[in-house]
């Protein structure tokens, strides 16, 4: 049974508390499940308050607490109340909150983290290196073998299940970023996703590289020298994989059905289509992490935080979904 889902609330002066406790009050709640909301108490009771959802929050005094909702603050100091948009006490708080959700899974104390969305621009200007969440977890986890997959489907039920061989790098160092084993690695994760949801097939598509995907040489030749050879290597393991194809026509393939999963090779080729069909419900899964971490697919959004309009559907789909691993996991 799932004991413990733990959301840490990101950069407090963006959108991300705002979205948790709105997703947490549109939920219904049971079967023992609580969740631990790892940040500023007194911000988030105030932000409780003023919204109108009066959410009975807790201090969290450990695993065996009675109730549903809790706060935990690993920081000795509370944040100031009136904080500026991008502030770097808020940057440097969204990491220590987003570690503390991360040591506490990797001590089975949590069943799930979900992390609501910090700014990296925010968190160079402290001086602090970081590429993004994805990263930082899969550091603190040791391990290099994940994968970001962004899930969403239409207002038909139509799904797109992404996952991307490279993310937040620039375009012109794609090509050079490319290897063999990162395109194996991104296949084998997405067909193991498929496992992991209960699909009824695993049937991954890869996309190539290039315009039309390389047109035989004609316009690059990493589908010949990078992508096919990784297809073929994982074909030959028992993967149902498929490509490399020209992405244009890719995505409509799988968007009616003819693939569960697409692979794609840099950040935009999978999340332009994705966020076409799913911009509100899109969710961000980290594959491949030693325990279950899912996020909303949007930023920090500091353009309306603090107004109350914020919508919290790409964030109740990423609470459900790590529901839904914690339990399917045991």
């Amino acid at each position: 049974m799932v004991g413990w889902i733990g959301i840490s609330l990101g950069d407090v002066t963006g959108v991300g508390p705002e979205v948790v406790l709105k997703a947490l009050a549109s939920e219904g709640h049971g079967d023992g499940l609580r969740y631990l909301l790892i940040g500023d108490p007194a911000l988030l009771g105030a932000l409780n308050h003023r919204l109108g959802l009066n959410l009975p929050l807790q201090p969290y005094a450990g695993p065996n607490s009675e109730g549903t909702f809790f706060v935990h603050n690993p920081l000795t100091e509370p944040l100031p109340p009136d904080l500026v948009a991008g502030s770097p006490a808020a940057a440097k708080a969204s990491l220590a909150w987003l570690k503390d959700g991360a040591e506490r899974c990797l001590r089975h104390e949590l069943d799930a983290l979900v992390t609501a969305p910090v700014n990296k621009e925010s968190i160079l200007h402290t001086g602090l290196p970081f590429i993004g969440q994805t990263e930082y977890l899969s550091r603190l986890a040791g391990t290099e073998r994940t994968a970001m997959m962004l899930l969403g489907q239409d207002d038909r039920g139509r799904w797109l299940r992404v996952v991307l061989v490279t993310t937040h790098i620039p375009l012109r160092l794609v090509a050079e970023q490319l290897t063999i084993p990162k395109v194996e690695l991104a296949i084998e994760l997405a067909a193991r996703a498929c496992v992991d949801l209960r699909l009824d097939r695993a049937r991954v598509a890869v996309c190539g590289l290039n315009p039309h995907a390389g047109e035989g040489g004609e316009l690059g030749n990493e589908e010949i020298t990078i992508v096919g050879p990784a297809v073929q290597a994982v074909r030959a393991r028992g993967v149902d994989v498929s490509g490399p194809f020209a992405a244009d026509a890719l995505f409509y393939q799988v968007f009616k059905g003819d693939y569960e999963a697409v692979v794609a090779m840099y950040h935009d080729q999978g999340l332009a289509p994705l966020k076409m069909i799913g911009f509100e419900s899109g969710v961000n899964w980290t594959l491949g992490l030693p325990f279950i971490r899912t996020s909303p697919d949007h930023g920090t959004a500091y353009n309306i935080a603090g107004r109350g309009i914020a919508n919290p559907s790409s964030m109740r789909e990423a609470i459900r979904l790590a529901l839904q691993l914690a339990r399917e996991q045991g």
